[in-house]
């Protein structure tokens, strides 16, 4: 079994910062990529950013001014620093892995974590 842990997300006003994390624990071989998405209000989720174990990250092109991703791999733990926050980043933010659980079985599955919420209001 494979968990992803997301916290950081909170009320915040406009213009200011919030540092999400998300932890990955269970059965973890290798992590390939780890990323961030978010579902705004009544719409889909969307890709936030992605880092890939060698550290090569990609960005949604709107996001990539204000929101930097890292990660600490001896912690399995991305992050997602966001600054100038706006009302239109409001959104549950989830966290996403893809991984191999075991050496015998080394096939990549996709997994999410529950979503944390960040509002952007005054």
């Amino acid at each position: 079994q494979v968990q992803l842990v997301e916290s950081g997300g909170g009320l915040v006003q406009p213009g200011g910062s919030l540092r999400l994390s998300c932890a990955a624990s269970g059965s973890i071989f290798s992590i390939y990529n780890m990323g961030w998405y978010r579902q705004p209000p009544g719409k889909q989720r969307e890709l936030v950013a992605t880092i890939t174990s060698g550290g090569r990250t990609s960005y949604a092109n709107s996001l990539k001014e204000r929101f930097t991703i890292s990660t600490d791999n001896a912690k399995n733990t991305v992050y997602l620093q966001m600054n100038s926050l706006k009302p239109d980043d409001t959104a549950l933010y989830y966290c996403n892995a893809v991984l191999s659980s075991t050496a015998s079985d080394r096939t990549p599955r996709n997994y999410w974590g529950q979503g944390t919420q960040v509002t952007v209001s005054s």
